[in-house]
């Protein structure tokens, strides 16, 4: 028997539970280890910060499914994890032993590294559901009495796409509400152009989101280092390519909201030789840690070097496709490895994103994620808001139904020519996948 532990239960871990299960064998025992019990659809935040959605709408209880599926549940969170000692440490102390763990936290919230940055500071969040439930509220007192509103990210950011879509998603409520008129906005972020990304732009991404912001008068900073937040005020570093600061802007604000740069997180953060300086975990093409190979990783928290040097730290995302595929391959490997073989498979990381501008959008498809690319285009139009509708129903469903790829998604990835794993390799010499 194997004892087969998931740390994080987010989009990456759920599924990983899911799909482990199908791998093990029938001796074989897989754990979730969540902090709390509520599974949240984190794309649906931006609903929430403006009131089109509600937490019971996005929410899904994971003990009954766990219950359902086999599969043992503790929502508790995690202390630390020992991987010398094939032990995880929860919040009570307890210690759970393990034979394989798959890290699936995503990431540490890092506001404190900009003086003012959060929602114990002056600007909102909606990188959690209980932070765009607190952005709501915010909003709302704002629309009695408008302002300008700043919509961005900051240096060390790696998840630009919900800021864009807040930004645009707020420009439809407004326009909504007969307010826009009244509110200026001002996107701040530290890409090097508009519809970077984190990924050097993908398609048309900087001629298409440029052009939506001139036609909804959002005006715009790259290569932005927010210094610091006052009471509605932020200042910012515009930044030169040497290094140096071309100008500086204070610019006022009523509204703020801005992604953080991401870090691991405290469980994991700082133990030597399975995480990098920023604590995400370092992991070779088969999702296993070089030091500790029992231990693989999936999610916001693996590790991933920029795609180049820019003026301001920007990091990559970790998209929702290419997360399932660490997880597919993920599961393959510990599945082989509990048969007494290697581990072969390895994700493709493709991105396939809908992003959502409340009465329209843009979609784009990269493979893979990391340029070059075989295949790299975007497409905007009110379609879009309509897919990202649907896919928030279906991907809920499928949380609750305890399923990581039901046939008919399978088929629509195979139509489109998506894989979630790559070919195997051969050596030339010897005839072995690598």
């Amino acid at each position: 028997m194997a004892e087969i532990v998931v740390l994080g239960a987010g989009l990456g871990g759920t599924l990983m539970a899911y799909e482990m299960m199908g791998k093990c064998r029938e001796e074989d025992r897989v754990t979730l280890v969540g902090q709390g019990a509520a599974y949240q659809f984190v794309p649906s935040n931006p609903w929430v910060a403006i009131g089109w959605r509600k937490r019971e709408d996005i929410e899904v209880n994971l003990t009954e499914v766990m219950r359902r599926k086999k599969i043992r549940f503790i929502d508790q969170g995690a202390k630390r994890v020992h991987p010398k000692e094939n032990a995880l440490e929860l919040n009570d102390g307890t210690r759970i032993p393990f034979d394989y763990l798959v890290i699936a936290t995503g990431p540490d919230l890092a506001f404190d590294e900009v003086p003012g940055l959060g929602p114990d500071g002056h600007t909102q969040s909606i990188c959690q559901t209980a932070h765009a439930e607190r952005a709501q509220v915010a909003f709302e007192q704002f629309c009695t009495s408008p302002g300008a509103i700043i919509v961005g990210a900051a240096q060390g950011a790696s998840c630009f796409g919900p800021a864009y879509e807040f930004a645009l998603i707020l420009d439809t409520e407004l326009r909504r509400r007969k307010l826009r008129d009244r509110v200026p906005m001002h996107f701040v972020t530290s890409e090097p152009y508009i519809g970077h990304l984190g990924l050097d732009g993908v398609g048309d991404t900087k001629g298409l989101l440029e052009a939506e912001f001139r036609q909804r008068h959002i005006k715009w900073t790259t290569n932005a280092r927010i210094a610091g937040v006052d009471a509605g005020l932020m200042h910012v570093e515009e930044i030169a390519e040497d290094g140096s600061v071309r100008q500086k802007q204070d610019l006022p604000f009523k509204f703020s909201m801005i992604l953080p740069a991401f870090r691991g997180v405290p469980a994991v953060r700082g133990i030597e030789k399975l995480t990098n300086p920023r604590g995400f975990i370092l992991v070779d093409s088969h999702q296993r840690n070089p030091a500790y190979p029992n231990v693989f990783a999936v999610g916001v928290g693996v590790a991933i070097p920029p795609i180049g040097p820019t003026p301001v730290p920007v990091g990559v995302p970790k998209t929702g496709f290419m997360i399932e595929s660490m997880v597919t391959a993920t599961a393959h490997n510990i599945g082989a490895l509990l048969r007494g073989e290697g581990p072969t498979a390895r994700a493709t990381w493709n991105a396939v994103c809908l992003a959502d501008f409340g009465d329209g959008g843009v979609a784009f498809v990269a493979k893979p994620q990391i340029p070059p690319r075989n295949v790299n285009w975007a497409a905007k139009g009110a379609w879009v808001h309509l897919a990202k509708v649907g896919f928030e129903k279906y991907f809920l469903r499928k949380i609750r139904a305890g399923e990581s790829e039901p046939f008919y998604e399978r088929f629509l990835l195979q139509q489109l020519d998506i894989q979630k794993l790559k070919e195997p390799e051969f050596d030339r010499v010897e005839g072995v996948p690598q």
